[in-house]
């Protein structure tokens, strides 16, 4: 995994400075910490921050094709990088490193722009086409690797990091309200939206193309759940999902430094520990998060697991303290704002990864998504039921059933589930159904955005700004296939993956790989019948059935248990973290003119005097904390800060090209 940035300069084709180049990389050491590489061509400049990771000492970027005339910078993995070098070579390709990035030129050679077509693996890469003057872009399905970008002064600039963007001095900082707005909705800005003003995110699943300063933008690959699988035995179904699993998990296992795997004790990351034990002869390394508080903590679920596969674990345990002092650095990496402190912890276990000696873990993330895990899916299916048969007497017993972990958990209650399935969806389109309870849940936050902010927001409707992002043949699909694809589109892309994802892993130069989101596995899981992904309500039915025999029962049958972290009680303890009471203070708070100080008060001292808060109040303190530290560390003090960082930066060029 690498970090990557790069200029075009527009008609006039001026030079680029590598001094440039230098700061836009040197602001992503974190992502690659093992050396930088450059290029600069006629109006043109590439830079890479290199993990390494394949090819350790030939796969030094940009790398370029035979005569010269394609380059790329990229970050990520292809994982059937070898069968493509095989196919090419008997093309007549000639390959100069045994690297994966060098696959991509010579694929890019061989079909363009539909190269990403053959492409298995997670990505945001550049290519410079000199003969057809044309700057390529592309971004991997479902958005595991990110790639920004912007134009300024007839230059499009785009890098891996928005904070590198904005080493240009032309480029304005500027949170964007639409952004908040749409934060304080769905938990993530909608693509190509991002938290800045001006600045643009490439959505997953798509292409840009710049050629002439003609730029496109085109998808090539979106979620499809039309069943188009002729109808099998349960058996053969489960069979398949298997093997697919296997083999994902056996390509992304292909590297030349050692790899380990996250060990949550859920069901998703035991059954890929338990895939990777099947290629290694020596116990697999496993690393687990603990919470001192219980009742977000699954480390006896976890033990079990480690004593089944007999894997070489090592574990974090994270106090509410630790969360609140290491959340300004949760920000930092994240660049927007988020509504709860869950990424932190993962933060810190990418930092024990690596303090181990590992660059590369495997993951269970996507599980849920492609094979209805969440409590949203059943919810939906429960409030359908509710509504058809309101005076039924089950209802507290579906509750029951549905929540078991709200008697330990100080926020939650059934009665919030009660209220919760009284949720007006009135106004919505029906492919929203599943989704609009949580919504409506988190919009009410926005009760403490300021006066200004609700008048620049003024008739502005965040839901045309999900349009975009939707294919035409969602209403085609059943209800159940409906929230998953709009699940993938939002929550999956716009914060799983890059909040509690890259960000906090790259934060400590570590690469998270994800088995599920092998492009075939979710082809596989998206064409299976509904009744498959979740039986009544049980979720992942059919993942249950394949690993039935691979793991102890305690693990395939237990209930889902959200992953999650003490939110607001995290920044109030008898020691005070400074930060938190300047940000909040009413100086601070009507300098930034976000919120309303008033009301920010109130639910600070609700917050110090330990009173039990409900799902909003804790969203909406993490999210106004996690936007003023935003602006603390972006708008007002980003050139003091990055200036620090680059008076550190030790110059390393291990690998430079000039044309």
């Amino acid at each position: 995994m690498c970090g990557i940035a790069g200029v075009l300069n527009g008609v006039s084709r001026e030079p680029v400075r590598r001094e440039q180049l230098q700061h836009m990389i040197g602001v992503l050491r974190h992502r690659g910490p093992d050396g930088f590489g450059f290029f600069q061509g006629e109006g043109v400049g590439l830079a890479h921050a290199r993990l390494s990771i394949i090819d350790l000492e030939g796969g030094w970027q940009p790398i370029h094709n035979e005569d010269k005339r394609v380059w790329i910078v990229f970050n990520g993995e292809i994982f059937n990088y070898l069968e493509l070098r095989e196919a090419l070579v008997k093309l007549g390709h000639v390959f100069y490193t045994r690297s994966d990035t060098e696959v991509i030129v010579h694929l890019y050679e061989e079909y363009g722009i539909d190269c990403v077509q053959h492409l298995n693996g997670q990505f945001a890469f550049a290519v410079w086409d000199k003969g057809r003057e044309r700057l390529f872009l592309a971004r991997d399905r479902v958005g595991i690797r990110p790639l920004f970008y912007t134009r300024v002064g007839g230059s499009l600039l785009f890098a891996s990091e928005v904070k590198s963007l904005f080493t240009d001095p032309r480029v304005s900082r500027t949170i964007e309200p639409r952004a908040l707005d749409q934060v304080f909705t769905f938990w993530m800005t909608v693509p190509p939206q991002t938290a800045f003003a001006g600045v643009q995110e490439l959505p997953a699943g798509h292409v840009m193309v710049v050629e002439k300063d003609v730029e496109t933008t085109a998808c090539y690959w979106d979620p499809d759940f039309r069943q188009e699988q002729p109808p099998r035995r349960e058996a053969e179904y489960a069979e398949e999902l298997r093997a697919l699993l296997l083999d994902a998990t056996r390509l992304q296992l292909r590297a030349d430094v050692p790899v380990g795997a996250y060990l949550s004790g859920g069901l998703d990351s035991s059954v890929i520990a338990t895939l990777v034990r099947r290629f290694s002869d020596t116990p697999v390394r496993t690393f687990s998060v603990n919470f001192s508080d219980e009742a977000f903590d699954e480390r006896g679920y976890q033990q079990e697991v480690v004593d089944h596969l007999g894997t070489d674990h090592s574990s974090i345990t994270c106090t509410g303290r630790d969360i609140g002092a290491a959340f300004p650095d949760v920000i930092w990496h994240a660049e927007k704002p988020i509504l709860r402190t869950a990424p932190t912890p993962l933060m810190l276990l990418s930092r024990l990864v690596r303090e181990s000696g590992y660059k590369v873990v495997l993951t269970g993330e996507g599980s849920d998504e492609i094979l209805a895990g969440y409590d949203i899916f059943k919810e939906a299916k429960i409030r359908r039921f509710l509504a058809r048969a309101p005076e039924s007497t089950f209802r507290p017993l579906i509750l029951k059933r549905l929540y078991p972990y709200l008697e330990k958990s100080p926020v939650r209650s059934v009665r919030y589930g009660e209220a919760f399935f009284n949720a007006d969806v009135s106004g919505y389109p029906e492919a929203f159904y599943a989704h609009v309870p949580r919504w409506n849940t988190t919009r009410k936050t926005k009760v403490f955005f300021s006066d200004p902010l609700k008048s620049a927001l003024h008739g502005y409707d965040n839901l045309q700004a999900l349009a975009p992002l939707l294919h035409e043949r969602l209403p085609q699909y059943d209800y159940l296939s409906q929230a998953q694809y709009l699940e993938i589109k939002t929550l999956l892309s716009g914060y799983l993956l890059c909040s509690q994802g890259d960000r906090m892993a790259m934060a400590n130069s570590v690469e998270g790989r994800f088995p599920f989101l092998d492009h075939r596995v979710m082809e596989f899981c998206f064409a299976l019948p509904p009744g498959l992904r979740m039986r009544a309500l049980t979720e992942k039915y059919l993942l249950k059935k394949s690993v039935r025999d691979l793991l102890p029962q305690s693990i395939t049958r237990r209930t889902k248990q959200p992953y999650m972290a003490p939110d607001a009680q995290s920044f109030f303890h008898a020691q005070p973290l400074d930060y938190v009471d300047d940000l909040l203070s009413e100086n601070r708070l009507r300098r930034a003119g976000y919120f309303n100080p008033t009301a920010v008060a109130m639910l600070a001292k609700k917050c110090r005097q330990s009173q039990v808060l409900g799902f909003k109040d804790n969203m909406a303190l993490v999210g106004i904390l996690s936007t003023m530290l935003l602006h603390d560390q972006f708008v007002e003090n980003f050139a003091p800060r990055i200036s620090r960082m680059q008076g550190n930066l030790r110059e390393e060029t291990r690998y430079a090209v000039e044309v």
